[in-house]
């Protein structure tokens, strides 16, 4: 269906735009720092949960990020099995850095592309969009 390949097309070109900016993490790793930046403090196994990844590939992604100074761990509270994972200032930094690459490539795309008498329509298609990614959550 051409509106599936557009959408992963778009989303592919997204995805590069964040992480063209400087930011050398792979997507991987930077899907960590965003859940972490979005959800709060987590565990690494709720992290690998999470993410749909294994324990140890969510040691190695978080020892890389730990190394960089993009996230710390501390003693869990309650389980002293367990550390809490939370995102630094550094990696929050990081993370803005890529969401506002990934904003400007989308406004330069869509200054060029678009021709100012289509605004309207492609504003119109985002509604419907949006509508589509909400169809069949619980409530609509």
């Amino acid at each position: 269906m051409r509106l599936a390949l557009a959408i992963k097309r778009l989303h592919g070109r997204l995805r590069e735009a964040a992480y063209s900016s400087g930011v050398e993490l792979p997507i991987a790793r930077v899907a960590v720092l965003k859940r972490l930046r979005n959800d709060g403090p987590s565990t690494a196994s709720a992290l690998a949960a999470a993410e749909h990844v294994t324990h140890q590939a969510i040691t190695q992604t978080l020892a890389v990020l730990k190394q960089a100074g993009l996230v710390r761990s501390a003693p869990h509270p309650t389980d002293g099995r367990k550390n809490v994972i939370r995102i630094t200032p550094a990696g929050d930094r990081l993370f803005e850095a890529a969401i506002a690459s990934r904003d400007a490539w989308l406004a330069r795309a869509i200054e060029r592309e678009v021709p100012a008498n289509q605004r309207a329509a492609l504003e119109r298609a985002l509604e419907l969009l949006e509508r589509l990614a909400d169809s069949g959550r619980s409530g609509t």
